[in-house]
């Protein structure tokens, strides 16, 4: 949809023109999907932890938002276990954040790479939201 600067009758219609242009853009932030970063645990209890960042996705897609889960797909063919391999992981995530909405931070405990990831946000200021592992918000900080 184009919108008009002039009425029916051909005059120009600031007012109107303006209103209309308001709501083309709102239309358009509607369908825009939010894309989110997943931080949640990876080290540690690896099978578990790889679970629940499944179902923290699978949950992100119900809220109308487009997950970004980077301890899901770099463990795929970079180890864990090799420091300069996990660093490159969290540089690359952190590349991936940048470009995100929001930050959702799940669970009850922050591990050494979250806390990375989330003074990343706090310095971007891309805002940050906190949930439990059962994927209900806490409004803050885990204790």
């Amino acid at each position: 949809m184009s919108v008009n600067k002039f009425n029916a009758e051909g005059y120009h219609d600031p007012t109107v023109y303006e209103a209309l242009t308001n709501i083309e853009k709102e239309e358009k932030q509607r369908k825009k999907k939010k894309i989110v970063f997943i931080c949640s645990p990876f080290a540690g209890d690896i099978e578990g932890n790889t679970r629940r960042a499944r179902r923290y996705g699978r949950f992100a897609v119900t809220e109308k938002a487009v997950p970004i889960i980077p301890h899901l797909m770099y463990p795929q063919f970079l180890e864990e276990d090799d420091p300069e391999e996990r660093q490159l992981g969290i540089d690359m995530g952190l590349v991936l954040l940048s470009k995100c909405h929001e930050l959702w931070v799940f669970g009850n405990r922050i591990s050494s790479g979250m806390s990375v990831e989330i003074a990343r946000a706090k310095r971007w200021n891309i805002p940050i939201r906190y949930f439990t592992n059962e994927c209900e918000e806490t409004g803050g900080v885990p204790r």
